[in-house]
Formats: C-alpha cells, structure tokens, sequence
C-alpha cells in the first residue's frame, strides 16, 4: 500500500519518514523534488495547477500544502485549487477510497478574547486569509465526504528558532497584556496524522492539534530566556493595546485563544511533548533537523 503526502515540505516529510519507517511505500508531491530523502519517491508536480497521477493502491493521503505568498490569492491556489485538484486525481486513480487527513489550521476559529476553544466551537474565521482555509475545508469535504481535517495550532521544532533568537538577540519584548497561545511540536504534528491515519476506529471529522498547554506567550518568553541565561525581555504593549495598557477585547480574559486537545488524546494518541517547556527543551539540544 501506498501512502502519498501531497505538499511534502517540513511536516510532510518528516511525516512521510515516519510512514517509511514502519514499512508504507511513500510518495511526496511537490514542486521541486531534489531534496526529498531517499525513504520518499518524487513527483514534481504544482498542485494548485496541475491533477497528480496517484498509484492505484493509495491508502492514505496526507494534505499538507503552504502558500507561497501570504495573500488571499496565494491561499486560494495553495489550499482551494490544490484540494481540488488531488481529489480529482483521489477519485479518479485510487481504487479504494484512501483515508485522508487535510492539515488545516486554528486561525478557522475567529475567537480572539482568550476564551476556551474545541472542535463544537463554530469556526467562523476573522482574517481573510483563514476565509479560505474555511473554504478549503468545505470543499475537502464535499469532494472526499469521509476526509478527517486536522486543525494545527503553531508548529515549532527543529530549525524554527526565530522567536530564540530574537531572545538571543535582546530585541523581544513581552506583552503587558495576556495573550494566549497554542503550539504543537512538528514531530508531535506528524505523529498525530500518522495516528489518525492508521487507528482502527475512523476518525472523527474533525480534530484540533495542540499541545497540552495554551500559554500566555510571557510565560513562554520568559522561560526561553531562563533557558538561554538572558535577561528577561522588557515588557511592552502588544498588538490591539490601549495607551493605558487594558485588554481591547473587553472580556478580561486576554487576546487570542486558548484550543482543548481533548478529542485527540481520547482518540488514544499520546504527545512526546505534551508542553512547549519539553518542546523547546529539545529544540534547544538540537535534537532533530528541518527538512527542506
């Protein structure tokens, strides 16, 4: 059996390796090819423009694409056009139906006041750019109806030091305000879609993906810089601030949202790590590497 990952980039391949290592035949659709690891068979192909030709004996297909151009349009040919696109080829080649997990994102949920989020929450997306993962997700699902999409909250892992070395740098700040994040380490996002993707239940249609412990970004900046042996960063005003430092939102609770993982632990799947503190433990031992 074959299992494709179509838009094998950091988490598609990383994902596409864990498949490999229990014995699936794995194949990556992307544009360029060259860098794909042996475990992983190319097919150059643009998927927001061009029908993939899958193998016949397709059994899983993991979608997991990224815009090139963080615009409306850029979305629309990245997650609209490529859906499309594959499930012409799903229904067109695979000879059994394959089980389908799509990679989407919790910025569907428009929530922005800190309050408490799950898959019963109506995803009613604010930014124009989550317009279209909204979108994208509808139409997965009238094209493979029995699809599972996977709601991501913010990838971390090997090689995404950004937020590190703006703490290493002395140039980030810390919000004087709570606001509320959800992460998930890459490792424990390709898990995730490796296990739902081979349970033995169907999967439910929809999960969310995140971590154990939605943070107040503070807390996560502050025990960076412990870790680094930094300063603490400086407090400031954050985004949507008024000049007297309250909340805009007007809830008291905060800004952004804090994302339950319940539905995904009940499902039997267990994180390697279940806080961003093991996270980025392990990012700051190096363990793991970026796949290009």
């Amino acid at each position: 059996m074959t299992v494709v990952i179509a838009g094998c980039g950091d988490l598609g391949t990383e994902t596409g390796l864990r498949f490999a290592a229990v014995g699936h035949r794995v194949m990556g659709l992307r544009r360029s090819i060259g860098k794909l690891p042996p475990e992983i068979e190319g097919q150059s192909v643009d998927l927001s423009t061009e029908v993939p030709t899958l193998p016949a004996d397709t059994s899983i297909v993991m979608i997991a694409m990224s815009p090139d151009v963080r615009s409306v349009d850029g979305y629309r040919a990245a997650y609209v056009d490529s859906v499309r696109n594959i499930a012409t080829a799903i229904r067109r080649d695979c000879t059994v139906p394959p089980r389908v997990v799509y990679v989407s994102s919790t910025a569907v949920y428009g929530v922005v006041d800190g309050s408490w989020v799950d898959e019963s929450t109506a995803a009613e997306p604010t930014a124009s750019t989550a317009v279209v993962l909204r979108e994208a997700e509808d139409l997965v699902l009238n094209k493979i109806p029995d699809a599972t999409i996977l709601r991501l909250a913010g990838i971390y892992g090997p090689g995404r030091t950004r937020q590190i070395d703006r703490i290493r740098d002395g140039v980030e700040t810390i919000s004087f305000e709570p606001r509320f994040t959800n992460l998930i380490h890459r490792d424990d996002a390709a898990a995730a879609i490796v296990h739902l993707t081979t349970m033995n239940d169907r999967p439910a249609t929809i999960y969310i993906g995140v971590d154990d412990c939605p943070a107040d970004q503070r807390e996560i900046v502050e025990f960076l810089a412990r870790k680094l042996d930094r300063p603490v960063p400086q407090v400031g005003p954050g985004p949507g601030s008024t000049s007297s430092g309250s909340a805009t939102s007007g809830s008291g609770l905060g800004h952004g949202k804090r994302c339950h993982n319940t539905r995904l632990r009940e499902s039997g799947f267990e994180f390697a790590y279940p806080s961003y503190r093991e996270g980025y433990a392990a990012v700051l031992e190096g363990v793991g590497v970026r796949h290009s």
